[in-house]
C-alpha cells in the first residue's frame, strides 16, 4: 500500500511540473524582439548570462554576457518595447528565443532565401516588418534583426549593432 501511495506522488508530482513547463512555456518564447523590457530578465535568466546596460537619448540597450562567449544587445525603446536585437560570438544564439514571434517568418524567409543562393555569404532578408542580417564562420558568429517600424524615430538603423 505505501508503494502505491509513493507511485501516486511521483505520478502526480511529475504530471504539476509538466502542466507547469507546458503553462509558461509561452510566456517565455515571447521574449525579446517584439516583447517588452521584462523580456530582456527572461533572456538573461534563460542564457545564465549577465546583463550591462546602456542608456542612450531614444532608446537603451541591454547588452547580455553569455558564459560561451556570446554578447547579445537588446535595444529597448522608451516605451519599453525590444525593437531590435543583436549577437556576437562564438556560436549562434537560440534564434527562437531572441526572435520570439518573429521566428516563424524569419524560418519561411530564411528557407526561401537559402533556396535561391549560390554558394555561402550572409543571409539577408528584408521584409515590411523583419529585417535579418547574419553570417560567420565556426567561432565567429554575427546578426542582428529588427522591426523598421517600431524603431524610434531619429534612430538609423546603424545605430543597431
Amino acid at each position: 500500500m505505501a508503494s502505491t501511495r509513493n507511485s501516486f506522488r511521483t505520478w502526480m508530482t511529475a504530471t504539476v511540473w509538466v502542466a507547469f513547463a507546458a503553462l509558461s512555456s509561452p510566456f517565455s518564447a515571447s521574449a525579446s524582439l517584439g516583447g517588452d523590457v521584462a523580456s530582456v530578465e527572461t533572456d538573461q535568466v534563460k542564457m545564465q548570462a549577465t546583463l550591462e546596460t546602456t542608456n542612450k537619448d531614444l532608446y537603451s540597450i541591454h547588452e547580455i554576457h553569455v558564459p560561451n562567449n556570446v554578447v547579445v544587445r537588446e535595444f529597448v525603446s522608451q516605451s519599453g518595447s525590444v525593437f531590435a536585437v543583436t549577437w556576437q560570438g562564438a556560436a549562434r544564439p537560440d534564434l527562437r528565443q531572441l526572435l520570439g514571434s518573429y521566428f516563424d517568418s524569419f524560418a519561411k524567409a530564411s528557407q526561401a532565401k537559402k533556396a535561391q543562393r549560390v554558394g555561402r555569404g550572409p543571409l539577408v532578408i528584408e521584409q515590411a516588418g523583419l529585417v535579418v542580417e547574419m553570417g560567420g564562420h565556426a567561432r565567429s558568429f554575427s546578426g542582428r534583426a529588427y522591426d523598421p517600424r517600431m524603431v524610434p524615430a531619429g534612430v538609423p538603423a546603424t545605430e543597431i549593432r
